[in-house]
């Protein structure tokens, strides 16, 4: 149950969006136990949004993870995020930060895992 928030400061039109959400269906699999067949993804693009003072394109991307995984799978997939962002959108890896947070809780279909 991965939940994937990119949030911009570049224009991402909808065949962007829908190109980063496929190529996070495949990187998602990076992380054991994860597959596109569970991850919700949002895409938000021309946010208020700067790094190191400065609105060149960046972008931030918050993975929240039920259960965890080791650093080594969130250190691949940080790359993976990285390449997809710098491809799609054109936005640098040095201009990115990808967040983590795991949960022990998770809610789908009226009752929790």
């Amino acid at each position: 149950m991965p939940f994937i928030r990119v949030s911009s400061n570049v224009a991402v039109n909808e065949g962007q969006a829908e190109r980063i959400k496929a190529m996070l269906g495949q990187a998602i699999e990076v992380i054991p136990g994860k597959s596109e067949a569970w991850l919700m993804v949002e895409v938000e693009g021309e946010k208020a949004l700067w790094m190191a003072g400065s609105d060149a394109p960046a972008a931030i991307a918050e993975v929240t993870v039920y259960g965890g995984a080791s650093a080594e799978d969130y250190n691949s997939f940080t790359g993976r995020m990285c390449d997809i962002l710098d491809s799609v959108l054109d936005v640098p890896a040095d201009r990115v930060y990808v967040k983590y947070a795991e949960t022990e809780h998770w809610g789908w279909n009226g009752s929790n895992f």
